[in-house]
């Protein structure tokens, strides 16, 4: 079969995605590639279909033990043959499944890195022809990368040992030119196809906000988005119990996950969020790569991750179905000083020397302050992240925050000068809360006992308003006139370019929110497109009823095989039934999603209801 016919028979589509077709005619002529793809692109189709049209075995690197059986699981609904070999299984499992590799009865094989060591395997790879190597999540063999792997290392060396080279290919959702560069070389790829599909995710929605209670705007997004996914990625594990406590005191049933519970928690809470026994999981960084749940309608960052790569990743988890979706980071100081003790104190790699640790934690700490300086734009956010990855893009998407924010330009001069003189009296032991009430005329038990009242800049900007004091100081942070010191207790100095600003009569114009933040007006059809999502909203208020009950048939299904939902059918696929009303098992097939494996196994059942509805 032709790449149509296997994308049609297996995976229910007619036509591919951008860059789909193009990488796959690449690695099917048998050359290597290097694929850069956003999170809900379409990746593993462009290895999957290679594999299907060859006549060996395809062997498929993947990072993470949830990840490979999630694939698999998937895999194996389409009707394709697949099987992981990893520590979740008994030696007599992994017995069965070289047995099983070794008479030809897979076409995909998912490992992890570190299995490409055992001698073992490679002496199944070496009795086994193997048409294709892919590498997901290929920017872990990176130092340079967010995710580091050194695992990933030994991948070139174990492609080395084999009797035969196959075509390698190596695909991730992020990656700056300094880690494509590492991606090349560290792999090995010769001559190889490279593309880059774009990062923008154009269903999301993103948002950098101050919020001075927290806890009570994370209330007001999750009950916005009342029985849909979400994740919540919080700093530390601490934060994560603290803010699960939160939902569920406040009658929001949320899940936990941090590296700090057992394996069996972890894999429950992970298998409860993805197969809908709950809509809502706090997590720490630790959860989420390669998960291919693809209806999280939202993902707020509690704190502030400590780089782009991450932030973008993790925040790229919503909307994978590409159904409007929000990406909702909330700032605060406290989290540069966080990541900052991270990157500090973080865990010295066994893989690197001394010389090397210094370099990656100095560019940890330079991608610290690109992502602070995320939080802090009034430019368009879209476009930030964008161009950090080397993508040019308009400075107005008219999808996020700032860009439905009104701003106004504003001659910060005085205020600016103002506070840099109050700092530059103090004797550097106070934070920038002392500060902002030194200059606005605080009269609080500290500033009088402390005779803070004596500086000479106090009370000179009591007029302004202490919210916009402080986006004023951290308009300083941004431009690095001032910094915070010191970790438990952070306070306020002024740094050199900050002194020497001080001696100029350089003008400071900033833009800022108006007093009164006015939001560019959503249409009403517009905000239950994203409230709701492009299904639910475009559907009549007929096809919704019969859209639900499809759903419920979904879930029966799922239960009853034990997997995910949207394994079964996702739900634009359950809308294609509702609007194209099939009365067959002919007429179903054209519905963009079904199958063939998946018509014989569900047609019948499906039909039923369209029949009723």
């Amino acid at each position: 079969m032709d790449k149509f016919e296997l994308l049609k028979q297996y995976f229910g589509h007619d036509s591919f995605r951008d860059g789909q077709e193009n990488i796959i005619d690449n690695i099917s002529s048998g050359r290597d590639a290097l694929c850069i793809m956003p999170t809900g692109g379409g990746k593993s189709i462009c290895y999957q279909i290679p594999a299907l049209m060859s006549d060996g075995i395809a062997i498929v690197i993947s990072p993470l033990i949830s990840l490979m059986k999630d694939q698999v699981t998937s895999l194996n609904q389409n009707g394709i043959r697949a099987a992981y070999i990893n520590s979740t299984l008994t030696p007599a499992q992994q017995s069965r499944a070289i047995y099983n590799a070794m008479r030809g009865e897979y076409k995909l094989i998912y490992v992890a890195p570190e299995r490409l060591e055992a001698p073992a395997f490679l002496n199944l790879c070496n009795s086994i022809k193997i048409s294709l190597i892919a590498v997901d999540e290929a920017h872990c063999v990176s130092q340079w990368g967010h995710d580091f792997r050194p695992s990933y290392l030994k991948i070139a060396d174990f492609i080395s040992k084999l009797d035969n080279r196959p075509v390698i290919s190596a695909f991730t959702a992020t990656a700056t030119d300094t880690v494509k560069r590492d991606i090349l070389n560290l792999l090995g790829l010769k001559n190889p196809f490279e593309i880059t599909t774009g990062f923008d995710r154009k269903n999301l929605f993103f948002a950098v906000k101050r919020p001075q209670r927290k806890q009570k705007e994370l209330l007001a997004i999750v009950s916005e988005h009342k029985n849909q996914s979400g994740i919540i990625y919080c700093a530390t594990r601490k934060n994560v119990e603290k803010v699960s406590d939160f939902l569920n005191e406040n009658g929001y049933d949320s899940l936990i996950y941090h590296a700090g519970l057992s394996n069996e928690i972890r894999s429950k809470n992970q298998d409860d969020f993805i197969n809908d026994r709950c809509n809502l999981i706090v997590a720490t960084n630790a959860f989420g790569m390669g998960i291919d749940k693809p209806d999280v309608r939202f993902v707020v960052h509690y704190n502030m991750p400590k780089n782009m790569e991450s932030y973008y990743q993790e925040a790229g988890r919503a909307g994978r179905d590409g159904e409007p979706s929000e990406c909702i980071l909330y700032y605060e100081p406290r989290d540069v000083r966080t990541n900052r003790l991270f990157i500090e104190n973080g865990e010295e790699n066994s893989e690197l020397d001394e010389e090397t640790r210094k370099i990656v934690k100095e560019r940890d700490l330079e991608r610290l302050k690109q992502m602070t300086f995320y939080c802090f734009t009034s430019e368009c956010l879209r476009q930030y992240i964008l161009n950090y990855f080397g993508e040019k893009s308009s400075s107005y998407c008219g999808n996020c925050l700032n860009c439905q924010t009104q701003f106004e330009e504003v001659d910060i001069t005085l205020e600016a000068n103002t506070i840099l003189r109050c700092l530059d009296a103090l004797d550097w032991n106070y934070g920038a809360a002392t500060g902002i009430d030194i200059v606005h005329g605080g009269k609080s038990q500290k500033i009088l006992g402390k005779n803070l009242d004596k500086n000479p800049e106090y009370a000179v900007l009591s007029e302004r308003t202490v919210p916009r004091l402080r986006q004023i100081l951290r308009e300083l942070q941004f431009r690095e006139y001032v910094e915070e010191k010191g970790e438990q207790y952070p306070v306020i100095c002024l740094t050199p370019e900050g002194k020497a600003f001080m001696e100029t009569e350089e003008l400071l114009v900033m833009k800022l929110p108006k007093e009164e933040t006015e939001k560019k007006s959503e249409s009403k059809e517009k905000k239950n497109r994203r409230k709701k999502g492009v299904v639910a909203a475009e559907l009549s208020e007929k096809d919704a009823e019969l859209f639900e009950s499809l759903r419920e048939l979904r879930r029966e299904i799922a239960s009853e095989e034990k997997v995910p939902p949207y394994m079964v059918f996702a739900d634009k696929t359950l809308a294609g039934m509702c609007v194209m009303r099939p009365a067959t098992l002919d007429e179903m097939l054209e519905v963009s999603g079904v199958g063939e494996h998946k018509l014989e196994k569900y047609g019948d059942r499906f039909l039923e209801i369209l029949r009723k509805g």
